[in-house]
């Protein structure tokens, strides 16, 4: 399948394409574009919009784009879990929501800083992606109720 979002991804447009490639789609195509353009290109290229305003798999109340891809795909581990509450809170203004959140928002932005594009910025941030839930797999990590 082909996805859709905005360039110059950080947290969010990171995560979900994680997610997707690890839990939803084998062979994902992801497309970067302006913000202007997303739903223009979603319609020419079949791609499923994600992390834009008014779309199934955006941003709904407190819930982040990530958290709307474990429910539509009903995603229920709860590692995953644990891992959308630290994805909001870096990708919201709520950055105190777990004690992970304000570090993942501060590596997010040294990646898309450091990265060539969005592509370099994906493959260099996924195996974070991979650690966090890895770590929230261990038993020391006690996840936090969402707000």
């Amino acid at each position: 399948m082909k996805w859709v979002t905005r360039e110059k991804a950080r947290v969010d447009r990171i995560a979900c394409p994680w997610l997707i490639s690890r839990f939803v789609d084998r062979e994902p195509v992801f497309l970067f574009v302006p913000a202007a353009d997303v739903m223009k290109v979603a319609e020419r290229e079949q791609a499923i919009p994600y992390d834009v305003p008014g779309v199934e798999l955006g941003h709904h109340g407190d819930h982040c784009s990530f958290d709307a891809f474990l429910e539509k795909y009903k995603l229920d581990d709860p590692a995953l879990r644990a891992l959308a509450l630290i994805v909001r809170g870096a990708d919201t203004s709520h950055r105190d929501l777990t004690p992970e959140s304000a570090g993942l928002y501060a590596l997010a932005t040294g990646f898309q800083a450091t990265s060539k594009d969005d592509f370099e910025n994906m493959a260099r941030q996924f195996p974070a992606y991979d650690a966090l839930l890895a770590y929230c797999r261990t038993s020391e990590h006690q996840p936090v109720k969402a707000r």
